[in-house]
């Protein structure tokens, strides 16, 4: 991960207010498919609650692991496209499309390089899971070993207003030993289009820690897509015109909610 993304004069600008939590988003066109049912997943960088975005930077990788446990390299299949803004802008995204060969939960994971953040003098690296359904309820915890968040609740068929649990833990994606417990974790909610009104930034991104086991809880009240992100200290640094500054990484899991289902 050698690549170095900084933030556009725009988007700067655009940040002049106060500023609001930045995420990688990585979002299929469904939650769910079929076997043989191609779906195409959406990368891109900004905030999710505003639906303010920016230019993404390219991805290092992207994998994903199957229902039995392979892992495929899909990096290669990576497309650049634009993505709505709002206000009739776009920015630059990136997409890939896959079809399902088996049954079962196919686990994907994508890895950002370091990207500059100006107004915190800091960089911050991502890595980000996502779980696609297809139709065989296996595979959605197995990212052990793969991925710092690994889910104790199934991030799929959820209600708003149930409870997600995952727990942090040591993986290959940022293999420094850090204590588990007492790690901050940020949630936040996607908003395909920008709301009427925006609140506070406590109400935007909510924040909660592990407990002693590593296990966060989070209650995700509304439908549509969710992000976790666990925040790791930093404990590396790069140079950035001639300085050094921190390198924050986070493992950001994203959870889908469906809408309430009724007995009518």
């Amino acid at each position: 991960m050698k690549k170095i993304i900084g933030l556009t004069l725009a988007a700067l600008a655009a940040l002049a207010a106060p500023a609001s939590a930045h995420f990688n988003m990585l979002l299929p066109d469904k939650p769910a498919a079929k076997k043989g049912e191609e779906v195409v997943f959406l990368y891109q960088w900004g905030h999710p609650y505003e639906h303010q975005l920016f230019d993404a930077p390219p991805p290092d990788a992207v994998r994903v692991i199957a229902p039995d446990g392979k892992t495929t390299d899909l990096t290669k299949t990576l497309e650049k496209t634009t993505a709505p803004a709002g206000e009739g802008k776009t920015v630059t995204a990136y997409q890939f499309r896959f079809t399902p060969d088996q049954r079962g939960d196919y686990v994907f994971l994508l890895y950002t390089p370091p990207i500059w953040m100006e107004e915190d003098a800091e960089f911050l690296q991502d890595g980000v899971a996502v779980v696609l359904h297809v139709q065989a309820q296996k595979g959605w915890d197995a990212m052990p070993g793969a991925f710092d968040l690994t889910p104790l609740t199934r991030p799929y068929g959820l209600e708003p207003g149930m409870v997600f649990q995952a727990r942090l833990q040591p993986s290959a994606l940022f293999p420094t030993k850090l204590p588990n417990a007492d790690q901050l974790v940020e949630i936040e909610h996607y908003h395909p289009q920008p709301p009427k009104t925006i609140p506070p930034d406590e109400f935007c991104t909510r924040t909660a820690k592990t407990d002693p086991n590593g296990v966060v809880t989070a209650t995700l009240t509304d439908a549509g897509w969710w992000c976790l992100a666990a925040v790791r200290k930093p404990l590396r640094s790069l140079d950035h015109n001639g300085k050094s500054y921190p390198v924050r990484e986070r493992s950001i899991f994203w959870v889908h909610v469906d809408e309430k289902i009724t007995d009518k």
